[in-house]
């Protein structure tokens, strides 16, 4: 049987988002692609592929980053290859917001504002609630709508919204964003499963 891995993907690549989402891959004993950083993104979706599938642990955050430019660019090809790779299951997206040189949008499911409010409406940069509901602008989302995926969360820049989602603070944003894609997936019971069997082993 071939095996499968389990991927949380990241719309945002910098060094902010690379190290609140290796903070968020520990925190819940998951893998982070380290090698997916890059603002823009300059792995290709084949060589990101191959690195999920080394991983020995579910989930695997995956971050994508098309740096401003419109429509589909280079995170966004990857991004597709992966979402689309047989061996992949996608649990859920976290679509992060940018100020954007065009108009880039994407339908979410909810979103996290910089108060840790979960709303149906849309967050901007800062993490601050918009005015349309179900839409978010970003800068790598111009293809998630051809996703088909069970969550996509919406947040404002990650590891920022004024020092709200820093590491030094536990991202707490970020880090509610993942529990909801755990916990929509179901990823979290099974964990929580694993962790009651292993203390009554002990």
């Amino acid at each position: 049987m071939t095996e499968t891995r389990r991927v949380i993907i990241v719309t945002d690549g910098d060094v902010y988002a690379a190290k609140t989402i290796a903070y968020a891959a520990k925190k819940v004993g998951g893998r982070c692609i380290s090698q997916s950083k890059g603002n823009p993104t300059f792995l290709t979706g084949p060589e990101i592929v191959k690195l999920i599938l080394k991983t020995p642990y579910d989930p695997v955050f995956v971050m994508f980053d098309d740096c401003g430019l419109l429509e589909e660019g280079p995170g966004e090809r990857a991004l597709m290859h992966v979402a689309e790779h047989p061996q992949i299951e996608v649990l859920g997206v976290i679509a992060v917001a940018a100020k954007t040189h065009g108009s880039e949008w994407t339908n979410i499911d909810v979103s996290i504002d910089r108060d840790g409010q979960i709303s149906e409406y849309g967050v901007d940069k800062s993490g601050i609630r918009e005015f349309e509901v179900g839409k978010m602008t970003g800068d790598t989302v111009y293809c998630l709508d051809r996703l088909n995926v069970p969550i996509i969360v919406g947040i404002g820049d990650i590891g920022k919204m004024s020092r709200k989602d820093s590491v030094d603070r536990g991202s707490p944003i970020t880090m509610k964003a993942v529990e909801l894609i755990l916990e929509r997936s179901g990823m979290a019971d099974e964990r929580k499963k694993i962790r009651t069997e292993d203390e009554n082993f002990i």
